[in-house]
């Protein structure tokens, strides 16, 4: 949107003033050796929306920029697919059952160390700035400005460390704004960084830009083979999650309907009125000046709406929906690429480039149609799966890629690792370092372990731990079910049936159950730990209500 105040002018002069005094000065040796650290996450960024995985949705030609000249990450996953736990196993190396932050309410340890405080004892200069989603001082950084909860689109709100403030503008411009800012005024030349850069888009509800609703409103985007999925052969878990694009997608919130189209059509939607009100707060958010600049487009929805919504069938509703949402969640990732392409332009023409390692990743995979979703949480790809693309040039050999079974447990560790920094014995990841020099023949890993918390809760995912391998998935659906659920990855990559009870599999059963039991001993998992949690979660509903 680029529509800046004068007070972002202001914002940057009193917060970010800073002298770093001659940047010729000679750089020590130690330092000289010693990596920058560029770590660069958006937030549900699913792993289909990067042309470097596949160009059938949107050309990302930054972000590819990254495995191009690095490594992409094809097997990539999570240990928790929801936005703050994810956050917590990167920031700490723990599985969320050890960290605290199971789920997006329950409270976070603060005892826990995280790498960023490390860094800052070796005596990196450290930073975070965009969406945290957690905390409102993060520990280890030297300078931060993070986003309230999940933040704002339009003219969001920061925290910063000398107090709170309104910038004007769009997220993803800002944080980029921001980061480039600290780089170039705030860095100190003659220390190593670990800058964090961290996107909110693009988070439910996706707003993009004017410029972005011109280029992609009206756009059509090919329908996913299982946009109609009925959930046959597959457990309980997939046939009563809310995350269906027809009868759970908002049409003012998610849509962007205007309210006043909705009622003037009466009782044709299972419309939510918080979630009107949800989409109210989000619009008003912008200036007088913002909002004539998305009208046209809000109006062209409406109008299409009201005049083809009544005569659809519902396979044309859904069909109706998906596109509305792709044109908003790909433009908001349009503008992601736009403004990672600022920053590494910036490391190009400021002679950082060799000797910072980038990552590009998200903090979960996201549905876009498939199965007739949206949303995460589950252990099935779209979700569990995450991109992730590092370069480093000089160490990672430029175009390739790696299927090893990697997660965002083991970031802190290879930033660790990479840094000369000592890895705390508690950490439970494993560094990538040996698949980034090709060592992988020093990779120990064949499986890794996952479990979901969130439940009861928002879009009624089932709680579930399992075991994924480069060739299968075994999955144990539990609280008020106790259901098993075995995909085989190869055979079956849409994750279309379950062949947990087929007689040929029973092997394969056996095999991942013993191994399965070994990963929750050494993640120290357990029944009793689920039940912990269980309590936790139904003592904290009963208080609310």
């Amino acid at each position: 949107m680029k529509l800046y105040s004068k007070l972002l002018s202001l914002v940057f002069s009193s917060l970010f003033f800073y002298s770093c005094g001659d940047k010729k000065k000679e750089i020590s040796k130690e330092n000289q050796a010693k990596p920058n650290i560029l770590f660069i996450m958006s937030d549900d960024h699913a792993y289909q929306a990067i042309s470097a995985y596949s160009d059938h949705l949107i050309q990302t030609p930054n972000i590819d920029r990254i495995g191009k000249e690095g490594i992409v990450f094809t097997n990539a996953c999570v240990t928790n697919s929801i936005c703050a736990p994810s956050r917590a196993t990167i920031l700490t190396g723990k599985h969320t059952h050890i960290n605290g932050k199971v789920d997006n309410l329950m409270p976070f340890d603060t005892t826990q160390v995280t790498f960023p405080q490390l860094f800052q004892k070796a005596g990196y200069q450290t930073a975070m700035f965009g969406k945290l989603h957690f905390g409102n001082n993060p520990k280890g950084v030297d300078d931060f400005m993070i986003l309230p909860g999940q933040g704002q689109y339009i003219n969001p709100d920061f925290i910063t460390q000398n107090g709170d403030t309104t910038i004007t503008g769009y997220a993803t411009d800002i944080t980029t704004d921001i980061t480039l800012n600290w780089l170039e005024k705030k860095r100190d030349p003659n220390k190593p960084f670990m800058l964090m850069y961290l996107h909110k888009a693009p988070h439910r509800p996706w707003w993009p830009t004017p410029e972005k609703f011109k280029e992609f409103y009206g756009k059509e985007f090919p329908i996913p083979e299982t946009l109609f999925d009925d959930y046959s052969n597959r457990g309980s878990a997939a046939k009563t999650a809310e995350m269906n694009l027809l009868t759970h997608m908002k049409y003012s919130y998610d849509t962007k309907v205007w309210p006043e189209t909705i009622a003037k059509m009466g009782k044709i939607t299972p419309e939510v009125p918080d979630l009107v009100n949800a989409f109210n707060n989000q619009y008003n958010r912008a200036t007088d000046e913002q909002k004539a600049q998305l009208q046209p487009f809000l109006d062209a929805i409406s109008k299409d709406f009201e005049e083809n919504w009544p005569n659809m069938t519902d396979e044309e509703k859904m069909i109706w929906k998906y596109q509305r949402y792709m044109q908003d969640y790909l433009a908001c990732i349009s503008s992601v690429d736009d403004n990672v392409g600022r920053v590494l332009d910036y490391l190009d023409e400021n002679e950082l480039s060799e000797n910072t390692l980038v990552v590009y990743t998200s903090d979960q995979g996201f549905y876009l149609g498939e199965h007739g979703w949206f949303d995460k949480r589950f252990i099935y790809d779209e979700s569990f799966k995450t991109p992730l693309l590092i370069r480093w040039p000089n160490k990672i050999k430029p175009g390739i890629t790696n299927e090893e079974m990697v997660q965002n447990l083991d970031f802190a560790q290879t930033f660790l690792e990479a840094a000369q920094i000592e890895i705390p014995d508690d950490m439970q990841g494993e560094s990538l370092m040996p698949l980034l020099t090709s060592n992988e023949e020093e990779w120990t890993r064949d499986a890794v372990y996952y479990h979901y918390y969130e439940y009861p809760a928002e879009h009624q995912v089932m709680r579930h731990y399992g075991i994924v391998t480069t060739d299968y998935k075994l999955a144990h659906f539990y609280y008020d079910v106790d259901e098993w659920e075995l995909y085989d990855r190869k055979k079956d990559p849409q994750e279309m049936n379950n062949v947990y009870t087929d007689p040929a599999y029973s092997e394969v059963v056996t095999e991942l159950k013993k191994k399965l039991d070994e990963l929750r001993i050494q993640y120290k998992d357990s029944d009793e730990l689920n039940q912990h949690y269980i309590d936790l979660h139904e003592s904290r509903m009963a208080k609310s209500h």
